[in-house]
Order: structure tokens, then C-alpha cells, then sequence
């Protein structure tokens, strides 16, 4: 009766079998063959009661894949390869329930043994299959008779059955799994394949816009500022970032002029312009308070306008040109409120030092220190300053006075200094203090104009520094005036002409032309003077006493004694003119041909050579008057022997001429 329970017609009243499908065994009919005498609660029918374990199957079978998503890859059901092995065999293999030959012979054999003992032991007891089934059985004590094997082999048999529903289970579990992983491995294939979609969509527009950005970049970034530029413009410190944001402000501007001569009105361009221009007024208004607030600080006491010269305007030398393109009235009332600033600052500096200078102690040359007067003069202060020179000096000698034209030192003499000193100095030494500091302002201050008015021509940077320097200009003349006014100092005046020459090249060397005016003056003022000393001179030979008495020669003759001895010696007018002729020379090697100055040694030669005649006439018999002209004319010659340039081998030459002829005689 226990055979029923694995029965596919064995079910509980009321109750459906589940559809299975049929075990891979082979199924078999029953052995057991209608009897003579019918079981109760047997079918007539032929009996169900077989051990094929097709009923132990699982009810549930693997449904067919769902249907992928469109776009999926999965489009056609995958069948596996034909060399996989059959599941219903591994299965057989994991239960370890043997081969299905095994199986059947087993099932056979089961068959044939249960029938035999039905036969035999079997009593229901008038009772049917189901009750007979479903009553409690007596525990019997263990035993090896055949009804406690059938029973030990029905719970092997459920222990089975029982393995196979959770096996089944298992698969239920694995199936629907299986199922859910292909339903979301089609999704995810359909979204991968709708992003491969997306990013070929949007590779296409990342083309585009390359394409687009290439073309439209260039014209955007010509018409458009960065908000950095503007704040920098608007509210940033003038410094060298808002130098770099006035620079693209401007090309900003040209590229919007030129766009517009080249493509007409355009929307995008006129949108710009009036954001444009409004930034520049900004920029045009902040240079402007910028600039004044500078110009103001140079009229402070005691301030260095240069320092602010060079780290205000040359450092931000832009702001000129861009005012001068924006704004060119602001930027015109802006430079002349510069240049009057600037004007006042050099005035009242070298005004304050020329008059330091005019307290440096001088020697005094005058009308008594020409060639034929006597050195028995009295001395008086030059510029009435009442400070008599006490130091030994040569009027006539140049010794070291010539180093001020060859040193190389630009240096010049604080204004402290000047007042304090004690020392006597000539009149070259001021004129050379002054002009040195002078031309170095003026050489500074150009670069300043140059800078500053860098969008003017080169002549009105040129007049701009003239009317900068004018008032300084006129001290230097002034200076010059009181020096040479009244002094006889013909070397001095000499080493101021070469000194102002000296400026003069120097600066066309830095090529400044803002004083030209000023060195062609000083010329005018020097040149003059020099000759009217030079013609002093020479009227002071003309006056030297020429009596006839031996006494009268003796008196000029450079040796003492008796006359007779004495006048045949050389006068002492020869020496003084020997050693003024050498410093003329000596100063004059590289002169040039238009100046005056070798008219003026003709007359001054002349004139000595005429006084000689008449002091040899003097010098007692005839005989010895060539003597007399021969001593004094080679102590020319001997004073001059190492004097070099055109003028002074000229000199020589004439000298040269005279010994010779004196000689002859």
C-alpha cells in the first residue's frame, strides 16, 4: 500500500495533480495484472503503481525566455552546444542515484518483490487504499521481517523524494533567476546600445561645436573683454596688471573700428561699442587723478622728482599715449600742468644753487694782471663778494687748470658744500659745476618728455624741454655773465669755451637737443669776452714804457745787475707772454678753424713782437739788439717747444722764422 504515495493517481480527495513534465526515464507499464480477486479500493483499471519517477518530476517547467527589448542583442533564444551533457544526468550524478539502466533494473526488481509480498502479507482490513494509508500504525519493535524492509525502503524513498522537491526548489530558484538576469541583461543591453547611440549623437555635436568654436572664437574673443580686464580697468591700482588691461582695452578698440570699416553696422559690434567706450572713460578719468596726484607730490619740500619721474611716469609710460588717443584736450592740460611744475622745481633748485656757488672764494684776475702791466697791482674780489684770494697763483701759467676739461668725473659740487668751502678757486670751476648738474637735468628730463609725450613729434618734445629749462637757462647765462664780466682771465675764459663745447658734444652723444639754445648762448656770452680780454691785452703792450735810457730796459729784464750786463737778457713781458701763449695753445689742440681764436693770437703776437723792436732799441749798441730779440724769442720758443695742435706748430713755425732772421743779423 505504500507504493500509492508515489502514485501519479494517488491524490488527496478534492485534490489536482500537478502537471510535471515526464522524467527523462523511460516510463514503464505495471507488472502487477488485474487480479482474479479485486482489492478493495483498487481501480479494476490496470494499476499506476510503478516506481517510474516520472511523477517525482518537477511541476514546473522552465518557461520560455521573455522576449528581449527592442534594440536588445539577445534576439533569438541561445540553445546550448549539442556536446553539453545532459542536466538530468548530472543531476543523477550530484544525488549520487547512479546511471538510468541501474535505476530501471532497480525499479524492476522493487516491483517484482513488493508484488510477491502484497500477495502474501497485505490485509487492509476491508479498509480502502486512502484509510488504509492514512491510519496510525502500530510501533512495532524493530525487526528484519520484510514489512520492516519495505518500510526502511519507503523512507529511503521519501528521503529521496524529499532531496528532489528541494532540488526542485532549487532549480525554481535558478530558473527564475536565470530569467530575471536575461530580462535585465536584455535592459542592459538596450541601454548600452542607447548610450553607444547617445555618444555618437553627442561625438556629432562636440564635432559641431569644435567646428563652430573655431570659427566663431577668434571673432568672439576680438569683441569681448574678460571680466578680469574690467575690474582691473575699473577698481584695480595702476600697476603693470592694469598697464596689460589698458592694452587689450585698446586692441579691443582697434579691432572693433576695423571690423566695422571692413564688415558695416553688425549687431554684436554695436552691443560692444557703448560698453567699450564707457570703459575707457573709466580708464581716461582714474590715469587722470593718477597723473595729478604725481605732478602734485613733486611741488612737496624736499622731494626728489626724478624718483617720481621714473617710477610714476616712465614706469607707466601708457597712460600718456592712451590719454592722448582718448582724451587729447585733458591730456594737453594735463602736460602743460606738468611742464609748469617741472619749471618751478628746476628754477628754485639751481636757483638755490647758483647762489651757493657765487659764495665759493675765487682768484681775482682783472685790468691789473694783463701781460704789460706790473705785478705790483693791488688784487680786489672779482665778485664783490669781499673775499680776497690770499693763495700764490700764475695769472699766466696754465699748470693743472687744463684737467677740468680731461676729467672724466661728472660729479659735481653739492650745494652745502659750495657755501662752506674755503678754498680759492678759478672761474671755471663754478661755470663747470653748474652746467655739469645742468646737462644731466636736462639729459633726465627729456627722457621724462620723450616718455610722457611720446605721441608728439620730435620738435615739440624738443620745445617742451626748452620752455621746461627756460628760467633755469637764463641762472646759467647769469652765472656765465657774473664770471666773465669783468675778469682779464683769458685762460679761464678759454677752458669755459671748451668746457661748453665739451657739454655740447656730450649731448649729442645722448642725443638731447633740449639745450642747443643754451650751449649756442653760452658761446655768444664767452667767445666775446675772450676777445676783448685778448684785445686788453694786447693795449696793455702797446702801453709798456719804452724810454730810451738803459735803466727803463733793466727794469724789465729778468736778471738784476748792472745794465750794461743786463739788457741783452730776456724781458720779463716774455715770459708772462710765453706761458699765456703756451695755455692758449695748450687748450686750443683740437680747435677748429672757425673760431677766433688764432685772429687774436695774431694781434697779441704782433703786438709783442712790435714791443720787442722797441725794447731792443734799449739794449745799448746796435750790435747787440738781434742779440737781445734772439734771447727773447727763443724763450718763446723753449715755453712753447712742447705745445701740440694746428694752431700751436703754426706758432712755432712763426717763432721759427723770427730766431732765424735774428740770427742772421
Amino acid at each position: 500500500m505504500w507504493l500509492d504515495r508515489f502514485s501519479g493517481q494517488s491524490t488527496p480527495a478534492g485534490g489536482t495533480t500537478p502537471n510535471r513534465y515526464p522524467s527523462p526515464a523511460p516510463r514503464r507499464t505495471s507488472h502487477l495484472a488485474p487480479a482474479t480477486r479485486p482489492r478493495p479500493g483498487l481501480s479494476p483499471s490496470r494499476s499506476n503503481v510503478s516506481l517510474d519517477l516520472s511523477t517525482n518530476t518537477s511541476s514546473v517547467s522552465l518557461s520560455s525566455p521573455t522576449k528581449a527589448v527592442n534594440g536588445s542583442a539577445l534576439r533569438y533564444e541561445q540553445k546550448p552546444p549539442p556536446n553539453v551533457r545532459d542536466p538530468t544526468l548530472v543531476l543523477r550524478d550530484i544525488l549520487k542515484l547512479g546511471s538510468e539502466d541501474d535505476l530501471n533494473r532497480t525499479q524492476r526488481g522493487l516491483d517484482r518483490a513488493d508484488i510477491d509480498e502484497e500477495k502474501e502479507n497485505i490485509d487492509f482490513g476491508g479498509l480502502s487504499l486512502q484509510a488504509f494509508v492514512d491510519q496510525e500504525l502500530p510501533q512495532k519493535p524493530p525487526s528484519s521481517t520484510p514489512s520492516t524492509r519495505a518500510k526502511d525502503k519507503r523512507q529511503v524513498f521519501e528521503d529521496f523524494h524529499k532531496s528532489i522537491s528541494e532540488s526542485d526548489d532549487v532549480l525554481n530558484n535558478v530558473e527564475s533567476n536565470l530569467v530575471t538576469f536575461q530580462a535585465e541583461l536584455g535592459q542592459v543591453s538596450a541601454e548600452i546600445e542607447n548610450l553607444q547611440e547617445r555618444s555618437v549623437q553627442l561625438n556629432a555635436r562636440l564635432e559641431n561645436r569644435r567646428q563652430v568654436e573655431k570659427l566663431l572664437g577668434p571673432a568672439v574673443e576680438d569683441v569681448s573683454i574678460s571680466p578680469t580686464t574690467v575690474r582691473a580697468v575699473a577698481e584695480g591700482p595702476i600697476d603693470d596688471t592694469f598697464m596689460k588691461a589698458l592694452a587689450e582695452v585698446e586692441a579691443r578698440s582697434k579691432i572693433l573700428e576695423r571690423k566695422k570699416s571692413e564688415q558695416g553696422p553688425v549687431k554684436a559690434l554695436e552691443d560692444v561699442k557703448p560698453l567699450l567706450e564707457d570703459l575707457k572713460a573709466k580708464a581716461v578719468e582714474r590715469i587722470r587723478d593718477y597723473v595729478v596726484a604725481q605732478i602734485k607730490a613733486i611741488r612737496s619740500p624736499n622731494v626728489n622728482a626724478q624718483l617720481i619721474q621714473h617710477q610714476s611716469f616712465i614706469r607707466h609710460k601708457e597712460l600718456f599715449p592712451f590719454l592722448a588717443r582718448n582724451h587729447p584736450i585733458l591730456f594737453e592740460e594735463i602736460g602743460q600742468a606738468y611742464i609748469n611744475t617741472v619749471k618751478w622745481y628746476y628754477s628754485s633748485n639751481f636757483g638755490r644753487y647758483q647762489q651757493a656757488l657765487q659764495k665759493l672764494p675765487l682768484h681775482t684776475i682783472d685790468q691789473n694782471d694783463l701781460i704789460g702791466v706790473e705785478p705790483s697791482a693791488p688784487k680786489r674780489s672779482m665778485l664783490g663778494a669781499g673775499k680776497t684770494s690770499q693763495q700764490q697763483h700764475d695769472n699766466f701759467s696754465i699748470g693743472k687748470r687744463a684737467e677740468v676739461i680731461k676729467s672724466k668725473n661728472d660729479s659735481v659740487i653739492p650745494s652745502y658744500l659750495a657755501e662752506d668751502s674755503k678754498t680759492a678757486h678759478y672761474l671755471e670751476v663754478p661755470f663747470r659745476h653748474f652746467n655739469q648738474a645742468l646737462v644731466d637735468n636736462v639729459t633726465a628730463e627729456y627722457a621724462v618728455a620723450s616718455e610722457m609725450f611720446s605721441t608728439a613729434s620730435y620738435q615739440q618734445v624738443t620745445r617742451k624741454v626748452e620752455e621746461t629749462f627756460q628760467p633755469t637757462f637764463a641762472l646759467g647765462h647769469s652765472l656765465t655773465k657774473s664770471l666773465i664780466e669783468t675778469t682779464t682771465d683769458c685762460l679761464g675764459i678759454l677752458i669755459c669755451v671748451r668746457l661748453n663745447q665739451h657739454f655740447a658734444f656730450e649731448l649729442q652723444k645722448r642725443k638731447v637737443p633740449g639745450a642747443d639754445s643754451y650751449i649756442n648762448y653760452t658761446n655768444i656770452l664767452l667767445w666775446p669776452r675772450f676777445q676783448q680780454a685778448m684785445d686788453q691785452h694786447c693795449e696793455s703792450l702797446k702801453k709798456v714804457p719804452t724810454s730810451g735810457n738803459r735803466g727803463a730796459a733793466a727794469a724789465f729784464s729778468l736778471v738784476g745787475g748792472d745794465a750794461s750786463k743786463a739788457s741783452v737778457a730776456p724781458h720779463a713781458i716774455t715770459q708772462r707772454f710765453g706761458q699765456f701763449l703756451h695755455g692758449i695753445l695748450s687748450l686750443s689742440r683740437d680747435a677748429g678753424d672757425d673760431e677766433p681764436l688764432s685772429n687774436s693770437l695774431g694781434r697779441l703776437r704782433t703786438e709783442y713782437q712790435s714791443l720787442m723792436a722797441k725794447l731792443s732799441k734799449g739794449a745799448g749798441d746796435t750790435s747787440k739788439r738781434p742779440r737781445f730779440l734772439f734771447n727773447n724769442y727763443s724763450l718763446v720758443m723753449t715755453i712753447i717747444s712742447d705745445a701740440q695742435g694746428r694752431l700751436a706748430e703754426e706758432q712755432k713755425e712763426y717763432f721759427g722764422n723770427l730766431l732765424a732772421e735774428t740770427k742772421a743779423k
